[in-house]
């Protein structure tokens, strides 16, 4: 009888495990609202600061970055700006235009992009492209009316969180 109730404790207690193991899976997951691209970790990422740190010995590197999202491409999901430290944006696409984020709702929310970051000049044709896309009104549309240097990154992943805590333990 001793076995048996030992049996049936041990099996308990794996089941609550289990359960336990589950829960805290979905809590964590819970704050992903969607991953894009290929798939990517956390593990080696670096903050924005960091990534201008590196920009400043070369004009391209490869990293893993988090940043805050400010805007997303409104007619398809086909790019996304991170707001950097001096409040700039810097324009994110993606590889081989191979996949796409959502086209609403991710202003505020923190993406994880690994991919290659690069100074660049925008002409003025690309950024009224990309202002249209934006929903930006006519007027500001017109007011573009220079060439702009800026970063570029073509992500290969992305993952995109929601919350918070997210934002200050990265940035």
């Amino acid at each position: 009888m001793k076995k048996v109730f030992l049996a049936a404790l041990m099996i308990m207690a794996v089941w609550a495990c289990q359960a336990k193991k589950e829960e805290a899976t979905k809590e964590a997951s819970a704050d992903v609202v969607g991953t894009y691209g290929a798939e990517i970790s956390e593990e080696g990422a670096i903050s924005v600061n960091d990534m201008m740190a590196q920009l400043n010995d070369s004009d391209s590197v490869m990293v893993k970055v988090k940043g805050e999202i400010t805007a997303t491409c409104a007619m398809k999901g086909c790019w996304m700006n991170l707001v950097l430290p001096n409040g700039e944006e810097m324009r994110v696409t993606f590889k081989d235009y191979a996949f796409f984020v959502p086209k609403e709702g991710m202003e505020g929310n923190v993406a994880l992009i690994e991919g290659v970051v690069t100074r660049t000049l925008t002409d003025v044709e690309t950024l009224k492209h990309y202002a249209a896309d934006a929903g930006k009104p006519e007027e500001e549309i017109l007011a573009i009316t220079e060439d702009k240097e800026e970063l570029a990154f073509e992500a290969t992943g992305v993952i995109i969180y929601k919350g918070e805590e997210e934002k200050t333990a990265s940035l």
